[in-house]
């Protein structure tokens, strides 16, 4: 893998975390909206736009090469749906005050990106990096046995999207068609609930400009930041990635306590100190690893 490669990997995850981190304020929009109506707009909108942007990249030949392959299309299926899954708990999270819990998710993926490359991809641990799993594993079972608190919402975050992006890392597809493929398989789940079982809200010719233009625009909130983290996988190490997803949840964790006045009790605070000690403890090592392989390259 290149420098270029490298580079340009950075700053897709940079530009991913950074979207999801403010996500937050596009689903507090619609908060009057069940979770799961929400969910079938990013699904519908999400396949015009990646359509669109796939006609005008020419990559239609791509997902005509995929749709003819059984094991692509069965796991572009499994990742969908998974993706799916992790969409409406992440919405349910924030539109019913658990932003915290959405954060504490989301610190929580990195470390176990870690774990499912040494389990999936052979990548190996160093010292540093098995001390800080515990450190995380440690926080969260302190949460479950201390306080009786079992962080679902967290926890299923994490693991939902952890495999997801494991999942997309192995498959061989590009970033922009693989989306695509998974998002239309959701496709018409979206429409038998729009048509079936939507709200008033959902009614588009009754709807406001203004509710229509904020639902339609859910295809962009949506595909913009998974585009950008998809192509993000398939350039850097899969642990590696997780190192820039600190910055999604620091933007959530901010505004669940400024902003929208989330209570931060001692068993979040003690689980939350957990989980950052794990993270600067593998900040630090991914950092210390990052120099020793520079300085070896310039050697060679």
């Amino acid at each position: 893998m290149n420098d270029k490669s490298i580079k340009s990997g950075v700053i897709f995850a940079l530009a991913a975390y950074g979207m999801w981190g403010f996500a937050p304020l596009y689903f507090k929009l619609l908060k009057a909206m069940p979770a799961q109506e929400i969910l079938l707009h990013r699904i519908v909108w999400s396949v015009l736009v990646l359509c669109i942007l796939v006609l005008v990249s020419g990559k239609l030949r791509q997902v005509k090469a995929a749709v003819t392959n059984i094991k692509v299309m069965a796991i572009l299926l499994v990742s969908g749906l998974l993706l799916a899954v992790n969409w409406l708990i992440f919405i349910w999270a924030i539109n019913n005050d658990h932003l915290l819990d959405g954060s504490l998710g989301y610190y929580i993926n990195p470390l176990f990106n870690v774990f499912l490359g040494r389990l999936f991809l052979q990548e190996r641990l160093r010292p540093l990096q098995k001390t800080a799993v515990a450190l995380a594993f440690t926080g969260v079972a302190i949460l479950i046995i201390s306080f009786g608190q079992v962080p679902w919402i967290a926890l299923s975050l994490a693991v939902t999207f952890g495999i997801y992006g494991l999942l997309r890392k192995k498959v061989a597809v590009d970033s922009l068609p693989g989306l695509l493929l998974e998002t239309m398989m959701m496709l018409p789940f979206a429409l038998v609930y729009w048509v079936g079982f939507s709200s008033e809200m959902s009614n588009l010719g009754t709807n406001s400009l203004s509710l229509n233009i904020t639902l339609i625009c859910a295809g962009i909130v949506t595909t913009a930041p998974l585009l950008c983290f998809t192509a993000a996988a398939r350039r850097l190490r899969y642990s590696t990635l997780g190192f820039f997803q600190y910055l999604g949840p620091s933007i959530m964790f901010i505004m669940a306590v400024w902003w929208f006045n989330e209570p931060l009790d001692q068993a979040k605070i003690i689980t939350f100190i957990f989980v950052w000690l794990a993270l600067a403890l593998f900040s630090f090592d991914s950092f210390r690893a990052y120099r020793s392989t520079r300085a070896q390259a310039a050697l060679n």
